[in-house]
């Protein structure tokens, strides 16, 4: 497959499974054989495309929404398993704490061509790779204590503060570096097989970063922190379908114009990174791009925060100016997609159309209302994704378990396939309903393929706990659900 080509130019579908979800040995899901299981089995069911949340190093909670680097793969998805057959590792040292092993093990055996790929890899990455490294070898010295409870020299990046631990992190920085080396030649290996099974890879990057993080460490006068690099406001979003409060996601907030007195470069490095390892990106929280949802940092909840403009079309000229001439873009457009769920008013949907980014229709937000709901499919669009529900919603199983009266009739009018008896149970009306949108690209959780209900949702919005945990199972994927998937996506011209 030509990666060059325009991922929206034919009809597509494809499953959304988070990478740590995949089924394997360890404590989540990686980057080894079991994630080169799931290519075969997504292009045995016709699907061309495999939908991602963020694969960044996470906090303790698990959230890749949160992650500590945009730029950085999460070390915990890297397998223990090709580094023992590369000789790195013995069998009996890949448990816990392998990543230091394997560092050692390379150091003493790696040949010629595998130190010269590690030379290469840190010359190539170093933009980001060594800010990173001392981060995460600071934060482990700090005793996980967020950077700006860190020493004031080191929270404000003092040169000579930054390099005597450099000095005195020396080991440490280089297996950061070497945890990412080894992250990025899985994360090569998977991206080749899935350019040779014809699968695309979606990823998905949150519109803000985490305040914890590399990024805001390094850059935070590109956001609305004080002089001791707390918030002054937070990003979240007013109530709604989710949480009667609203959600209060505590991410700091951009400074937009210190970003566009630099013409936009970091936020172009930021796309253009994700893009190196990804054939299309979702941009998590379009809607920001208009105006944000600023919530006072002192303030318990979102209720009392304000709308606030943000940098609107000339982020994305400055995106479509950088990337689209060097070859990032595909097909004359940003290969991106625009989360566009919630409260979506006319100038966020004129700015997503401008610049030609499909946008979100999801099945479960369809039904209980009137004909004039836009996740109905006949309102659906061509430049648009398709999804039963997302990785927030319940699996559509239990979603639909749980209909009220109302909802309950309106769906089984509207999809009559969908009454007890008359066709193939739930969810697959709902998947039919999804593969035969006119949207070009159609996406379904990998729970709805395999017909699970209640205790299989992957996140529940607003909440703290619990989530994140779910873990796929091979034989929840069964050659009947797989085989059927084949035959609908053949059928609406999507294979």
């Amino acid at each position: 497959m030509d990666p060059s080509r325009d991922p929206f130019a034919r009809r597509r579908s494809g499953l959304l499974l988070h990478l740590a979800s995949l089924p394997g040995p360890g404590p989540a899901g990686t980057l080894g054989p079991e994630a080169h299981r799931f290519l075969e089995l997504l292009a045995g069911a016709g699907q061309t495309v495999w939908q991602m949340l963020p694969v960044g190093p996470t906090h303790a909670d698990g959230s890749p929404y949160q992650c500590l680097s945009d730029h950085a793969g999460h070390p915990a998805f890297v397998d223990p398993r090709p580094l023992v057959e590369a000789g790195w590792l013995r069998p009996e040292e890949a448990g816990p704490g392998f990543l230091g092993r394997a560092w050692e093990g390379f150091r003493r055996r790696a040949g010629p061509e595998e130190r010269a790929a590690w030379e290469a890899f840190r010359a190539a990455e170093g933009w980001w790779l060594e800010d990173y490294a001392l981060f995460m070898a600071l934060r482990e010295a700090q005793g996980g204590r967020p950077w700006w409870t860190w020493p004031e020299a080191l929270r404000r990046r003092e040169p000579s503060a930054l390099a005597r631990a450099r000095r005195e992190l020396a080991k440490a920085l280089e297996l950061r570096c070497f945890e990412q080396f080894l992250f990025h030649r899985q994360w090569e290996a998977l991206r080749a097989a899935a350019r040779s099974r014809g699968v695309l890879l979606f990823g998905d990057l949150p519109v803000f970063v985490a305040h914890d993080s590399v990024e805001a460490w390094t850059r935070p006068e590109l956001l609305k922190l004080d002089a001791e690099g707390r918030p002054e406001v937070v990003a979240g979003v007013p109530p709604d379908y989710f949480s009667a409060t609203g959600q209060r996601w505590g991410n700091p907030v951009y400074r937009w114009e210190a970003l566009a007195a630099e013409g936009y470069r970091w936020w172009i490095r930021r796309l253009e990174s994700q893009l190196r390892r990804f054939d299309l990106v979702r941009i998590d929280h379009f809607r920001g791009f208009e105006a944000c949802w600023e919530i006072p940092a002192h303030a318990p909840t979102a209720q009392a925060g304000r709308w606030v403009p943000g940098p609107g079309d000339a982020l994305f000229e400055a995106l479509e100016r950088h990337l689209l001439g060097s070859g990032a873009g595909r097909g004359g457009r940003l290969p991106v997609v625009a989360e566009d769920l919630g409260l979506i008013t006319p100038e966020v949907e004129a700015l997503r159309r401008r610049h030609r980014l499909p946008g979100m229709r999801v099945l479960q937000f369809a039904f209980g209302g009137g004909a004039d709901n836009p996740h109905l499919p006949h309102r659906h669009e061509l430049e648009a994704v398709a999804y039963t529900g997302t990785h927030d919603n319940d699996t559509t199983l239990a979603w639909h378990e749980a209909l009220d009266p109302g909802a309950r009739a309106h769906l089984e009018a509207y999809l009559p396939e969908a009454r007890p008896g008359a066709g193939l149970p739930m969810p697959w009306p709902l998947i039919r309903a999804a593969l035969a949108s006119v949207a070009v690209l159609a996406v379904l959780p990998v729970q709805d393929v395999a017909g699970l209900g209640a205790g299989h949702r992957l996140n529940r919005p607003g909440t703290a706990e619990g989530n994140w945990r779910w873990r796929l199972r091979w034989e929840w994927l069964g050659e009947e659900a797989l085989g059927r998937l084949r035959e609908l996506t053949e059928l609406y011209g999507r294979a």
